[in-house]
Formats: structure tokens, C-alpha cells, sequence
């Protein structure tokens, strides 16, 4: 299994949540995997391989079945011990651009 501090897909799905507003998605429960595989450019596959590992750790909830919504876990997140590589991983901003998260 790859390192999760090297994982830049798990990145990019974790921060994806993490910024999601409820503009980004179509449902009060959260986001399907598919419309965040199209807001990262990923497929469909490695997105839900990625939510599952996300959800392992308690930091992304699912609601529902046939569709799965997904929704960050902030209070989870930041119950995380601070030597958590995941932790490590989404708290890393060195390589993130924030205006892809933001419109001002």
C-alpha cells in the first residue's frame, strides 16, 4: 500500500471535502463520489477507494446507500492525534492552491 504521506490523490479528495461548500454540491447530505470525482479529475474508482480510507478514520461521514453522500467530519478531524500521517497530510497547505477551494 502506498504511504499515506505521500498520497497526493488521497490529498486531493480529503481537501476537496474539507473546503466543500453546499454550492459545490447537489444534495443536503453531502456530495456523491461521482460529482467529486469530476471536481478532482479523478476516477470514480480512486475516489471511492480514497473516501473509504477517509472514513476508516472517522473524518468523512456517509449518509444514505444508493447514492452515498459524503461530508467532512470537522469535529472528527480535529480529534485526530497530531502524529495521525492523515492528519499530517491534510494539514500540509505547502503545495495547495486555496483559490481552486475560494471564490472572493
Amino acid at each position: 500500500m502506498e504511504q499515506v504521506y505521500e498520497d497526493t490523490n488521497l490529498k486531493m479528495v480529503g481537501l476537496e471535502l474539507m473546503f466543500l461548500t453546499p454550492e459545490k454540491y447537489s444534495h443536503p447530505d453531502g456530495i456523491t463520489a461521482v460529482e467529486l470525482a469530476k471536481l478532482v479529475e479523478l476516477p470514480v474508482d480512486e475516489v471511492k477507494k480514497k473516501l473509504q480510507i477517509l472514513k476508516d478514520k472517522n473524518i468523512v461521514r456517509v449518509k444514505g446507500i444508493n447514492p452515498k453522500y459524503w461530508l467532512f467530519d470537522e469535529y472528527n478531524f480535529h480529534r485526530l492525534d497530531d502524529d495521525d500521517d492523515i492528519f499530517h497530510l491534510l494539514c500540509n497547505f505547502e503545495d495547495v492552491d486555496f483559490d481552486k477551494y475560494f471564490t472572493y
